[in-house]
């Protein structure tokens, strides 16, 4: 099974957000597309999307951003990828209306592609946003156009 362009971005942005819950700003739709070589405009789709489920806070404006809405160890990644995966439909006899095969009475790929799919979805759902960044949280670098300006004399 292979994500779409879509999860996979949303991934990234609320796995970026996870890493910075705890920074003081909010973080920008340029910030993660800078990061990850992400078109920005294709990500504040994303991020729209993400409010509309409630999964971030989106504040327009100067010093505005984006956040988590949710703790990051309570937005499961089994969910995340139902809500923008359209089709988990592996073979066309999956879907009754769309359906040629002359096999189907008799095939048991059908029902081990379907175990197969569940057995995804449960690894899915037994992991978190917060689990997805533990080994890695120390290692997420804040990019240049974000980091705090030094001032000369005042203890960073």
């Amino acid at each position: 099974m292979r994500l779409t362009q879509w999860t996979d971005y949303t991934l990234r942005v609320l796995m970026y957000c996870a890493a910075y819950q705890e920074r003081a700003q909010p973080v920008t739709i340029t910030e993660i597309a800078d990061s990850h070589a992400i078109s920005r405009s294709h990500l504040t789709k994303i991020v729209q999307q993400l409010g509309v489920w409630g999964l971030l806070e989106t504040t327009r404006g100067r010093g505005g951003g984006i956040r988590l809405l949710k703790d990051a160890k309570d937005i499961n990644i089994g969910d995340v990828v139902r809500l923008t995966e359209t089709d988990f439909n592996m073979v066309e006899c999956f879907d009754p209306l769309q359906n040629q095969c002359g096999l189907s009475q008799r095939c048991k790929l059908k029902g081990l592609l379907h175990q197969a799919t569940a057995s995804y979805l449960a690894v899915l759902d037994g992991m978190s946003l917060q689990d997805l960044l533990a080994p890695m949280a120390s290692a997420v670098q804040m990019p240049k156009s974000r980091k705090p300006i030094p001032i000369p004399g005042v203890p960073a």
